[in-house]
């Protein structure tokens, strides 16, 4: 039976099974504050039964709205920064031909905006819009976050530029609040399409969403089964699961007996190029949920082999405050063997007749050794390929276990109070109103 594994074994040269174990009770009532809803930020647990919970009309829905989006457009534009992103791109990455913005499946390609303040970025995306169908997908629960809302202040008029104001509201979907904000003023008064972000989601859990799921439903790839294999996610790490038995709560046990044993630097590791969007958004996940009071598991992100070749040598001999997790993917969607060659100069003929995904993981048990003798411990968590079920299951494993670890650690898991300090310092240097003395301050202080 195919099934998430999180293998611990490679940690037990740093730290004990009793060490482990030793988080039981501390993980058991973490999990008990989720299910009864008593702990810190319990007002953001919409996420926590989502999976089972999604309409089978509001799918029905996006599922519409994105075949009719495939059928008009070259392109659709995805507006949205943090988890109004990274959700739907790590999905969209993982299920996608590594290749795809060079060979069209007949759907259209998905590029994304205002995930940044880049002006070239922008500006180049334009230019290529000029000569496409498109259409935008805008996300954004306020409607005032800074990068999103000027970027769909850009596109919204080059669009309405290129197809005219009536057609342009028929090519937008805003995604927002259900009553208020400036994105939800806007929508209503121009007539866009519209799908609600939950007020108890917060971003960075909203991949199950609309947010995510209308964006993945527009790539081409099943929504449907996406949350099925959530759904499951759901039931295998609840709170009635064992200890022993719950993989979440064994990751979240073996990740914080490290850390306390003074190991603070958490490297994602992949040997699928396609999972990197993963770790894109495991990191904001993470970082932004156990990042505060001065507490948490910094953490990073490599693609091996192709880092082994730039960040092996730190991994292997640094600072040995890191520690690793690695996911790997049993099974792959293509096999190609490595052909005998006659000439021999490479000495690499034992190898001739073995699939690529031979060699691969026999890479990442020799990395794993040698790390380990290295001094870097490390957790692998195995999934069985890259589908949307299995895909749709590792995202909400991720997301039960840093609810947990986040209440091990005591800290708010749903919160962000931290992402306010630069907003204000930006807008003050760029004159908003309301904020003169601010920016005066921040001009001395700079030297600008």
């Amino acid at each position: 039976m195919s099934e998430l594994k999180v293998n611990l074994n490679n940690i037990f040269d740093f730290v004990s099974k009793e060490e482990v174990n030793s988080f039981k009770s501390k993980i058991e009532k973490s999990q008990s504050l989720l299910e009864k809803k008593t702990g810190k930020g319990n007002d953001f647990l919409g996420w926590l039964n989502l999976p089972s919970n999604i309409p089978s009309k509001q799918i029905s829905e996006i599922e519409k709205i994105a075949e009719e989006f495939r059928t008009k457009s070259d392109i659709v534009v995805v507006i949205g920064i943090g988890g109004s992103y990274l959700g739907s791109k790590a999905v969209i990455e993982a299920l996608g031909n590594s290749f795809s913005q060079l060979n069209s499946n007949g759907n259209p390609h998905i590029v994304f905006a205002g995930q940044n303040i880049c002006e070239d970025y922008h500006a180049e995306l334009l230019e290529l819009l000029n000569h496409k169908r498109y259409s935008i997908v805008v996300i954004s629960k306020s409607g005032t976050t800074t990068e999103p809302a000027i970027a769909f202040r850009l596109l919204k008029q080059h669009l309405e530029n290129k197809v005219g104001k009536s057609e342009a509201a028929n090519r937008i979907v805003a995604i927002t609040d259900q009553s208020k904000g400036a994105l939800r003023k806007l929508a209503d008064t121009e007539g866009y399409r519209t799908f609600v972000i939950p007020d108890d989601v917060g971003g960075r859990y909203s991949v199950l969403t609309p947010v995510g799921l209308l964006p993945i439903a527009i790539a081409g790839f099943d929504i449907k089964k996406l949350v099925e294999g959530a759904t499951k996610a759901q039931a295998d790490t609840a709170a009635n699961v064992p200890f022993e038995q719950n993989k979440a709560c064994q990751y979240v046990a073996g990740r914080n007996a490290l850390y306390n044993k003074g190991k603070n630097l958490e490297i994602m590791v992949n040997y699928t190029p396609k999972l990197h969007y993963l770790t894109e958004w495991w990191k904001q996940l993470y970082g932004e949920s156990e990042g505060k009071e001065n507490k948490g598991i910094f953490p990073a992100g490599v693609d091996f082999t192709s880092d082994l070749h730039s960040m092996g040598q730190y991994i292997q001999e640094g600072e040995r405050m890191i520690f690793e997790t690695v996911i790997s993917v049993e099974n792959y969607s293509h096999k190609l063997t490595i052909p005998n060659d006659p000439e021999n100069l490479d000495q690499l003929n034992f190898l001739s007749g073995k699939r690529y995904s031979e060699v691969n993981k026999m890479a990442e048990l020799g990395t794993i050794a040698a790390h380990n003798d290295g001094g870097v411990p490390c957790i692998s968590i195995s999934i069985p390929e890259l589908s949307a079920y299995w895909i749709g299951y590792t995202l909400y494993f991720f997301e039960r276990a840093c609810a947990i670890s986040g209440y091990v650690l005591d800290v708010n898991p749903f919160d962000q109070p931290g992402v306010e300090a630069y907003k204000k310092n930006m807008f003050a240097l760029l004159g908003k109103p309301g904020f003169e003395q601010e920016g005066k301050d921040l001009r001395k202080r700079l030297g600008i």
